[in-house]
């Protein structure tokens, strides 16, 4: 399993686990701060590059209302968040390379695909989207549990039926309180495991478990960054889906910077000849 990066590093080395550093509420709003630098650097590149998203959200909503299954706009909407850190992979790419004062052009941004880790980056992107399935299988199975196997009329009457009933109510307050579960489970395995892949190889399990390290060593300020990722997602999935294009590489990039606040950097190995003989 070591050649798929799931365990070990690429290199088939030992399993490195990076020393993790304790932040503050403090650390949270300035990576904020950074990332807006980052992505005001050159916002219509960006822009440009996350318009995929909203389109595509477009089209899932186009798709749920056209196909009997209004129950499941909320649940797509509010799913974004749990696929948002695979989504913004090419964003921590062009945060480190203006990190490193190199060329930031947006086509940069496709150039994770030839990263060593990409294998271990594949897995852990295709846990987050069977996350998301799962979310949307619950979500379906909720709603089914409420109002029966029918599908809603029309929005504006399942609206309507979720904001004055006690059974909208129930659906509302255990759907939130699900969903709520699985952006932690999301937040927990995956906080920084993306940016950690990107800039040192480490192995998709690694990745989980030094996020989940992260979580634990750092709960306040962890929390408060999955709250400020929830509400800026929501905010801007309200004109369209629209906001999502400046949304998304706003809180990439802060996901970039957070990752470097979280995790100590790698000690490069000493020089050969500077090295202790058994």
């Amino acid at each position: 399993m070591a050649n798929f990066h799931v365990y070990a590093a690429g290199t088939g080395s030992d399993v490195e686990h990076p020393a993790i550093c304790r932040i503050g509420i403090s650390d949270v709003f300035d990576a904020l701060r950074l990332g807006f630098e980052d992505f005001w650097d050159k916002p219509s590149h960006y822009v440009f590059l996350c318009l995929i998203y909203p389109i595509v959200g477009v089209f899932l909503i186009t798709w749920t209302s056209g196909g009997n299954a209004l129950q499941l706009i909320y649940p797509l909407m509010t799913g974004f968040a749990l696929l948002g850190p695979f989504a913004a992979i090419g964003l921590y790419e062009i945060s480190r390379r203006r990190e490193q004062d190199l060329d930031t052009s947006w086509w940069h941004a496709l150039e994770v695909r030839n990263s060593p880790a990409m294998p271990a980056i594949a897995i852990l992107g295709i846990m987050l989207m069977a996350l998301f399935i799962a979310w949307l299988f619950t979500a379906q199975a909720l709603f089914s549990w409420l109002y029966g196997d029918g599908a809603p009329a029309t929005f504006s009457a399942f609206a309507s039926d979720v904001l004055t009933t006690q059974r909208g109510w129930t659906l509302m307050i255990l759907g939130n309180l699900i969903g709520f579960l699985f952006a932690l489970v999301a937040l927990s395995t995956t906080v920084i495991a993306f940016p950690l892949l990107l800039d040192r190889d480490l192995g998709a399990y690694t990745a989980v478990e030094t996020s989940a390290r992260a979580i634990m060593a750092n709960p306040g300020p962890m929390l408060l960054w999955g709250l400020i990722v929830a509400v800026g997602l929501v905010i801007g999935t309200l004109p369209l889906l629209v906001g999502l294009a400046v949304v998304l590489p706003v809180l990439g990039h802060s996901t970039w910077h957070l990752y470097r606040k979280v995790i100590e950097p790698a000690v490069a190995p000493a020089p050969v000849h500077e090295r202790k003989l058994d």
